[in-house]
């Protein structure tokens, strides 16, 4: 019986995973409000990105295999990774000994290290994994800070984004993002033209219609640089790890009401474990506080949301230097609370609230006046559903007299468990306050009330 049922499981586990690599295979697209993602069947897609930026560069085919199978196991659906690392990715070899080009030099690729890519792009597609891959980090057009070397100008960059297209066209995994940590321009450097060439040379190879966004730098969006020209497919923000409580709710706000209307994403809100302003002795973020930033992002109408990890990001291990004070080895770090967390938010969206929800602050009565309390409110389901996310348990004062039910449902769905720890019905009333069940007062919560 036990192998009977063992068995049952695999097949279980096999066709699962056989079904979400033939969604992949047609890609995804942008919904018709351009607000969210849908695969290309018309099914909804939630991002849910993990952040993999050294990948090609310091693990080996075996720790991409355990990293990949990992965050599949954990619902993750995106990685994020750079083509041109930023870590020396220019001229440090990788684990197969091999650097991107020949002399330093786009224009002549090394065929044996994209081979890899390759490797790591079909194997992400054979788990059921987008790879968001970013060309190439920053400091290789605008410098600023980083290793470098600056290697791009506009010609090449266009046939650099060109080789890039043309390559992976055949993959429906890929999105590209273009930017790596830096502002398009500052002051008195612009390289909008630069990456404008990248990009256009993406579009031309582009036969797959892969996705296309911008990765800026930190508390910054996408949107600062790019809002006057419709050159990207979505938006991406990064709130970054420079203090607590950032207002994150208020960017995604703005961006999903520029026109033309397109996704946004937070694809860089504080890591885990990463000090704070990159200072040990101001602490560390925690699961805690990587849950605050992404549920009121998404709660706020982002389309999805990216988690990384300060010691998984750079794959940090003992044969590679520390960079800002890692806690641990990447392995190590592969299932602290927040990485096993995200999955619940997923989880909440895609079966409670998917394509149809819309943010409104309207909701909550209460004055928000303190930004690490901050609750994000959304209804959804043709408005029978609302949910409401609290950072900290205490009373909360919501507007209901747009319900058209007398009774009212209400659940209290606890994100660090991903469980709903209690329900109940009610009366409705046009104005009601509920509160959330005893624990710590630094303990988040999502009320949902529905009938």
């Amino acid at each position: 019986m036990k192998r009977i049922t063992g068995l049952l499981i695999f097949f279980l586990c096999s066709s699962i995973g056989y079904l979400q690599a033939q969604k992949i295979s047609k890609g995804i697209a942008v919904t018709k409000d351009g607000h969210f993602f849908q695969y290309n069947d018309g099914s909804p897609f939630f991002w849910l990105g993990d952040t993999a930026w050294e990948l090609f560069h310091r693990l080996t085919k075996e720790e991409i295999n355990k990293y990949l199978d990992n965050r599949k196991s954990k619902g993750f659906n995106v990685i994020q990774a750079v083509i041109l690392a930023e870590m020396d990715g220019l001229q440090a070899p990788n684990k197969e000994g091999e650097v991107p080009f020949n002399g330093l030099d786009p224009s002549r690729p090394n065929e044996a290290y994209f081979r890899f890519v390759d490797w790591v792009v079909n194997k992400a597609a054979q788990k059921g994994l987008f790879i968001a891959l970013l060309p190439t980090w920053g400091d290789k057009v605008m410098k600023a800070w980083g290793k470098g070397p600056v290697v791009f100008n506009e010609k090449n960059a266009y046939q650099y984004g060109l080789f890039l297209a043309e390559r992976y066209a055949k993959f429906a995994n890929v999105i590209w993002i273009a930017g790596g940590d830096r502002p398009a321009y500052v002051d008195t450097m612009d390289t909008r033209p630069i990456w404008r060439a990248m990009i256009k040379g993406l579009r031309k190879g582009n036969t797959n219609k892969n996705l296309i966004t911008y990765h800026p730098a930190g508390e910054s969006s996408s949107t600062n640089f790019w809002k006057e020209e419709n050159i990207l497919d979505f938006n991406m923000l990064q709130s970054g790890h420079a203090r607590k409580d950032i207002p994150v709710w208020e960017w995604v706000l703005r961006d999903r009401s520029i026109n033309p209307t397109k996704p946004i994403i937070d694809g860089e809100p504080s890591y885990e474990d990463h000090p704070i302003n990159w200072k040990k002795a101001n602490g560390y973020f925690n699961d805690y506080d990587i849950r605050k930033q992404v549920y009121r992002s998404v709660f706020s109408g982002a389309a999805g949301v990216t988690y990384g990890h300060h010691s998984v990001w750079q794959f940090y291990s003992k044969e590679v230097p520390n960079t800002a004070f890692a806690k641990m080895y990447w392995y190590e770090a592969l299932n602290r609370p927040a990485a096993t967390q995200m999955q619940y938010l997923k989880q909440l969206i895609e079966t409670r609230c998917s394509n149809d929800r819309e943010p409104d602050q309207r909701l909550v009565l209460d004055k928000q006046h303190d930004a690490s309390e901050y609750i994000a409110a959304l209804k959804c389901q043709k408005n029978k559903l609302a949910m409401f996310y609290l950072p900290v348990a205490k009373a909360v004062q919501v507007d209901l007299s747009w319900f058209e039910s007398s009774t009212i449902k209400i659940e209290w769905f606890e994100p660090s468990s991903g469980k709903i720890i209690s329900k109940e019905t009610a009366q409705k009333q046009n104005q009601m306050s509920f509160i959330p069940p005893k624990g710590a007062y630094k303990k988040d919560w999502v009320l949902l009330v529905s009938y």
